[in-house]
């Protein structure tokens, strides 16, 4: 019998130990602190082995889901159902399962509506106006709120392939991300400017699309990075350098991200990864776009 490799035996490794402590959580009748899964999420974004992280994705959105469910009313671990969904959401076309994507960022989105209700009293039948006065009353201890349940919406808009009552959402989600940066624009390394600047940026002028302040939120968030955080960099070439058929600047935003050293941001490993993953396709096809 041919011996197992390095790689597979890592891989059951994790997926034991996340069983494990999944059965120890069912057994003991108790659940760890929001802060233990915060550490368990920060871990796995320093990962550098994107196949270890996708083999074991699915027992820690299992043991996520089950302290939510014990406790469906506790906003820090709904915070890190939708962190932890979204992230693997992002990631299910590297590992491998497109098809994924929708049952993850509906989950994510369930919970960024139930982070809302939670953390502010807005539900999916509260009217636009009402709406709109709630989230100008938040404060900016709220932005993370705000942050993570726009972008679990967001997510699943984009997995409903245009169906118009999901669109119907964007509005949304856009005045979601508006006042994040009004409170704090630097929050989660300027994610609402990147979000922002992928909006404007992906439609065309007739439908609303704004290609001039697209760059400005592509540029604000990477300044806020150092240029650090490279799916800013790809987002920018795909949102923007493509659409105004600028070769030059999307040649050089992807070159950027493929140069750059993923030791040198550990703590962004596993985004900065998959982001240089995605500009090698990007730029191996340039002449198909340009």
């Amino acid at each position: 019998m041919t011996p197992p490799d390095n790689d597979s035996v890592e891989i059951r490794s994790l997926r034991r130990l996340l069983s494990i402590l999944l059965l120890g959580l069912l057994i003991a009748g108790c659940s760890p602190t929001a802060d233990l899964i915060s550490k368990l999420s920060t871990n796995l974004n320093r990962q550098n082995d994107l196949e270890l992280v996708c083999e074991g994705a699915p027992a820690f959105l299992l043991i996520i889901d089950s302290l939510i469910v014990g406790d469906p009313e506790n906003s820090r671990l709904l915070l890190n159902g939708i962190q932890a969904y979204a992230a693997f959401d992002t990631a299910s076309e590297e590992c491998g399962r497109p098809e994924r994507s929708g049952p993850l960022s509906a989950k994510a989105h369930s919970y960024g509506l139930a982070l809302l209700r939670e953390e502010t009293g807005i539900t999916p039948e509260t009217g636009l106006p009402e709406f709109s006065k709630t989230l100008q009353e938040t404060k900016r201890d709220e932005v993370g709120t705000l942050f993570w349940a726009g972008y679990g919406w967001a997510l699943w808009i984009a997995a409903q392939d245009g169906a118009p009552a999901a669109l119907a959402d964007l509005p949304r989600v856009e005045e979601i991300m508006q006042r994040v940066v009004t409170l704090d624009d630097t929050y989660y390394r300027g994610g609402a400017h990147l979000f922002l600047g992928i909006y404007y940026g992906s439609k065309p002028k007739m439908y609303g699309g704004r290609p001039e302040l697209a760059r400005q939120h592509f540029e604000r968030a990477l300044a806020i990075n150092q240029r650090r955080f490279l799916p800013v960099q790809v987002a920018y070439a795909e949102h923007y350098a493509r659409p105004a058929m600028d070769r030059e600047l999307y040649r050089s935003l992807l070159e950027e991200v493929l140069v750059f050293d993923l030791a040198s941001e550990p703590e962004l490993t596993l985004s900065n990864q998959i982001a240089q993953r995605r500009a090698r396709r990007l730029l191996d096809n340039i002449d198909d776009y340009f």
